[in-house]
């Protein structure tokens, strides 16, 4: 049986898509092991006790509608949950599923000369507190010089889209690319969870990054606010981001080629994969790639 369970404060103001962030959020981890059916899903739900009826009433919906909507994209049914009065909004779930050996990839494989593969951009953190800072002058004031308020505003409609979206095909595809470990980007930011799945190698080995993909402008955020998010550290936090993949080196190519053809979305070769000590580093100077908007309009 694998089973994971996750939860956090909203972090977007419109609550159906804080639902299917929440939701996708929960099945990352599954993915990350290349788990691709979900057996089930609880649904976990703090609501604030300084709701009004009518607060309680429009917003509680859309966040149980986002949830579900998600859970049956990725093929599963919430059965049920927990539902409790709070100081604060909380939000989350749980995973199961009862799957074979061979249905899940080991996390613990990799190899010399492996490559590291990205499957979501970076900075949503930021795109979500330069969205708050419009609304605050005297923050909006310390970045107002290197975006413009629709730059903020393109960013966070992407990080939104990106959190809320599933990493169900990067899960097939990790089979068929024969991945040698994963994990999913979330709190600890892309050099923290790299220096955790490093830390479980078998192999004494360690990860170089070298690319680092940001949504666009956040990068220009992150330098004006100085060591405020650590976006170029490698440590911004992130919620439901893409999966960190390690590659043979001779599949990347075509891994990252399929999940394009098939989701529409880009994958990034961000590092490799030497012999080493366990651990993880960014270089000195990562190239960032800008990365703009895969939205359709309407």
């Amino acid at each position: 049986m694998v089973q994971t369970t996750d939860f956090f404060y909203p972090l977007v103001d419109d609550p159906y898509m804080m639902g299917r962030i929440a939701a996708c959020n929960v099945l990352s981890d599954l993915y990350a092991m290349g788990v691709t059916e979900c057996d089930n899903m609880l649904m976990l739900l703090g609501i604030p006790t300084k709701f009004t009826d009518q607060e309680r009433d429009v917003v509680v919906p859309r966040l149980l509608n986002g949830f579900k909507d998600v859970a049956e994209e990725a093929g599963t049914s919430v059965t049920g949950g927990q539902t409790v009065l709070s100081p604060w909004c909380l939000l989350g779930g749980v995973a199961t599923t009862v799957c074979q050996q061979n249905e899940f990839i080991s996390p613990d494989e990799a190899n010399v000369g492996d490559v590291l593969v990205l499957t979501k951009p970076l900075g949503t953190q930021v795109a979500v507190n330069a969205h708050q800072w419009l609304e605050i002058p005297e923050k909006w004031n310390r970045i107002r010089l290197v975006v413009t308020a629709e730059d903020v505003e393109r960013a966070y409609q992407e990080a939104m889209y990106n959190m809320a979206r599933l990493n169900r095909t990067a899960a097939h595809l990790i089979h068929k690319y024969n991945a040698h470990g994963a994990t999913d980007i979330t709190g600890f930011g892309i050099l923290g969870h790299a220096k955790n799945l490093a830390s479980n190698q078998k192999n004494e080995v360690s990860f170089v990054i070298h690319n680092l993909p940001i949504i666009a402008k956040m990068s220009a955020i992150g330098k004006a606010c100085g060591n405020m998010f650590n976006l170029l550290q490698g440590l911004s936090p992130e919620t439901s981001g893409g999966l960190l993949i390690c590659l043979p080196r001779e599949q990347a190519a075509a891994f990252c080629k399929e999940i394009e053809k098939t989701d529409g979305h880009t994958a990034w070769i961000i590092g490799i994969v030497e012999k080493g000590n366990r651990t993880a580093r960014i270089i000195d100077k990562p190239r960032c790639i800008e990365v703009t908007t895969k939205m359709t309009n309407g």
